[in-house]
């Protein structure tokens, strides 16, 4: 049996989360207390209709903050019982979540008084201990609901045990960290098409930024470094039963010097399932 436990911020996407899940065969149950988990995987595994691969959603909506606070050792309990389970914690910026609760005008449901932002922290601060405890954080700051959907299917879906995702993405330091990332790697010491007239309105995907920046030798050692950090990592994480490592590659604007350094590591590992973002490339 595989169980996924989603949970995350109220307005991250969960909702989009476990459609996409549900539509890649997951039995899907939104909103479940956690002091049901046991009985309804009990349940699942006893059932004549064969359910092997579930997918939950735990959030503050029903769930006492003190029952959140406890889940860690729930689970390790339940992992004794089905060694298959993944934590998927949502996250995203403030900012974003309070644009969304804006846009869709619903209630946060810790509101009192109206006071989103008041009520985002409040929550953070519940659900810190679960953050903590994630197998998987993923920052949906910057996916609409499609590329949301299109992320979890890609991460999720049927693969083989023995196989891994490598999650790149480029980025710009000056529009912040990503918050998923399990690594995070500078580029800034390579020389900047952004101070070339002729470069400075192309990005990373255009083989005139290509070449200038990969005529630097140092991008080439950066390359085989970044190469050989992952070549030792890759079979760690899935010893540990991990199935995706996140690497961000960040630069100033993220347009130029990250998205060729991300592509070329892509490049380098075509043999794996390696999903490439390029997050800032168009700010």
């Amino acid at each position: 049996m595989k169980i996924i436990i989603l949970s995350g911020l109220s307005g991250s996407g969960k909702s989009t989360a476990i459609k996409a899940l549900e539509d890649i065969g997951y039995f899907c149950v939104d909103n479940l207390p956690v002091l049901l988990i046991s009985n309804f995987v009990e349940l699942c595994k006893n059932s004549d209709l064969k359910i092997n691969k579930i997918a939950l959603v735990i959030d503050i909506r029903i769930n006492d903050p003190s029952t959140l606070e406890g889940i860690n050792s729930f689970l390790s309990e339940l992992k004794t019982q089905v060694k298959n389970i993944k934590l998927v914690f949502l996250n995203a910026k403030d900012e974003v979540l309070i644009k969304r609760f804006k846009e869709t005008r619903r209630i946060h449901p810790l509101s009192r008084d109206g006071n989103i932002l008041e009520s985002v922290n409040e929550e953070r601060k519940i659900l810190n201990n679960i953050r903590e405890f994630s197998d998987h954080l993923i920052d949906t700051s910057e996916y609409n609901v499609h590329e949301l959907r299109k992320h979890i299917q890609d991460v999720f879906k049927e693969q083989d045990s023995d196989s891994i995702y490598l999650s790149l993405m480029s980025f710009g330091f000056k529009h912040g960290y990503p918050l998923d990332a399990d690594i995070v790697l500078d580029a800034r010491f390579l020389p900047n098409p952004y101070f070339v007239d002729s470069l400075r309105a192309l990005n990373g995907n255009d083989e005139k930024i290509r070449e200038y920046v990969l005529e630097n030798d140092e991008s080439g050692i950066f390359i085989d470094k970044i190469t050989d950090l992952l070549s030792f990592l890759m079979p760690r994480y899935k010893k540990e039963g991990k199935s995706y490592l996140n690497l961000a590659i960040g630069c100033t604007g993220g347009k130029h010097r990250s998205v060729v350094i991300t592509n070329e590591i892509a490049n380098n590992y075509k043999e794996f399932n390696v999903m490439v973002k390029h997050r800032d490339i168009e700010k």
